[in-house]
Order: C-alpha cells, then structure tokens, then sequence
C-alpha cells in the first residue's frame, strides 16, 4: 500500500473577492523529499502556503496534510509540522536565544540547541533582540524556530533571503539533512539555483495554475542543450547540412562551429555525424545544457504572452 503523501494539494482555488489567486492547482509532496514551489511575484504562492498551514479554508478543492485537513486539524498537526515564514511574526523584544529555547520547549524531541546554533552561527547574537537582528540573521533564527522541534513536514518561504553565501550554504546543509532524517519540505525560493540543487521535484505556477512540473533533471532535458559548439577543419560546407527541426551550423571564425536552433541529442547526434560524413577532424565539442532558471523564465514567459 503507497505511504500517504505528506502534503496533497487537489484543485485547490482560492479567490480574493473578484480575483482568482490559484484556480485548481494540484500538487503533492511526498515523504521525505523536497518540493520547490517556483513563481512569479503574484503567482499565488503565499496562497497556496495559507492554505497548505491551516491558515485559510480553500474556495475549492482538497488539502492533506500528513493525510489530515490542516484546518480541522490544526491542535494535532501543529508539533509535525514546522513553519519559517518570510514576515517572521516574532514578538521585537525577545532575544533569540529566549526564542530558540522557548520553541524547543514546545517539542517533546527537539534537536540539539547546541548543535543547531553551531550550524546556523546564531552563537554572536543569541542575546540580540529581535528588532535588532540583521535581515539575514532573521532568517537564520526563522530557520532554526522552524525546525528545532523535528517536524515531519517543514514550510520554508524564501529561506536563504538576505543571507550572504556562507549562511546560505549552511541552511542548504540543514535542507539536505532534514531529508536525510526523512523530514519533508516544502520550499519556495526565488533563486532558481537552489531549486536546482536542492529539490526532488518542482512545480511551477503562474497567475495561479500550475505551467510545469517534474524533477529539475526531466526539466532541464525538456528544455534541451542551450548552445553546442564544435571545433573542427575550417571551411566546410555548412550549407549542405541537414538537421533536425530548426536547427543549423554557422561558422562564427574559421574552424570554429555554432550549431544554432532548439538542439536536442537528436541534433546534436546528427551535427556529430555530419562532421564524420565531411571527413572532419574534430578536436572539441562543447555543449550548454539550459539550467532550472532557463525553464523557468522560458515558461513564465510564455504564460505571460
């Protein structure tokens, strides 16, 4: 019998008087794994968050969380599950530490406060109020309130905004841990190399419906080789080649080829076996496979035309 997903999202609509913010999106976000959820400003990704946390009853649909109504059911799913807002929400004159240790108290099993600041540097401003923490800091704070207490499923909304690059990489640590310990996240994020590397499968949304899904490596070779270079004997007769779609050679300096158009291994197959048909001696090949922020924009794009 398959495990019941940790979140399962069904035509969900939600709308804001005349406005439509998400018009039946589904989604589901299995055990252990991690699920991006990408957008546009305005898609309806924050939405989509109320609901999946209980916040507000969708206008259609269904919502599951850890197989329980997250509204109904907010008393026994609020100690499984971990929330990082982007707002924070934290009272200005606690100090973190006070916040740190009030959150764990709340957990019968929460991580190891040690360890946690260790891995987060919260060390330096434990005693800082909240007010007078940096933006980044906020977010490093946010982070550990949310997973402290060993949640089953953590909602993580634009974790890593703010921090600079050593922060960063420390929450990706905590992420890909999280997962290891079989936790489940749910990730919104603008940075689309994060998506990328950390996320078992995407979903994309615009102006509230869902435009693509899949994991990042189904995404990124759908949307095929981004440009293909080959260096080769100079002056061939590039006109004589026949290749796939839309696809064609140039020969942007002397021995120095461009294939042009959507190159896909198909094309890229022939381009190779056109070189070996001219008796070519080729010395390179390089090849740029489009990444999750080329999707990304390629399809939103799209959408918005």
């Amino acid at each position: 019998m398959r495990e019941t997903p940790a979140l399962s999202v069904a035509g969900v609509v939600v709308r804001y008087g005349e406005t439509t913010a998400l018009d039946g999106v589904d989604l589901r976000l299995e055990r252990g794994t991690v699920l991006s959820l990408l957008g546009p400003n305005g898609a309806g990704k924050t939405s989509l968050l109320q609901v999946c946390e209980g916040y507000r009853r969708p206008d259609g649909g269904t919502v599951e969380v850890l197989g329980a109504d997250p509204h109904t059911a907010r008393g026994w799913l609020m100690p499984r599950v971990g929330i990082m807002l982007q707002g924070g929400g934290l009272h200005p004159s606690a100090r973190a530490g006070e916040l740190l240790k009030l959150f764990a108290s709340y957990a019968a099993n929460p991580l190891d406060l040690d360890m946690l600041v260790e891995r987060l540097e919260l060390g330096r401003f434990l005693g800082t109020r909240y007010r007078r923490l940096s933006g980044g800091e906020q977010q490093r704070l946010a982070l550990a309130l949310a997973v402290v207490g060993r949640p089953e499923l953590v909602f993580l909304d634009e974790p890593t905004a703010g921090m600079d690059a050593q922060a960063r990489r420390a929450t990706w640590d905590i992420i890909r841990a999280l997962r290891h310990d079989g936790v489940s996240v749910l990730l919104t994020t603008h940075l689309l190399d994060e998506a990328e590397k950390l996320a078992d499968d995407v979903v994309i949304i615009r102006r509230g419906e869902v435009i693509a899904t899949g994991t990042p490596q189904q995404l990124t070779a759908a949307a095929g080789i981004e440009s293909l270079h080959v260096d080769a004997d100079p002056g061939l007769a590039v006109a004589t080649a026949a290749l796939p779609g839309d696809a064609a050679i140039t020969e942007e300096i002397p021995g120095r080829y461009t294939v042009t158009g959507r190159v896909d291994a198909a094309v890229a197959a022939a381009v190779l076996g056109w070189f070996a048909a001219q008796g070519a001696h080729v010395t390179a090949v390089q090849s740029r496979r489009r990444t999750l922020e080329d999707v990304f924009l390629e399809v939103t794009l799209e959408g918005a035309r």
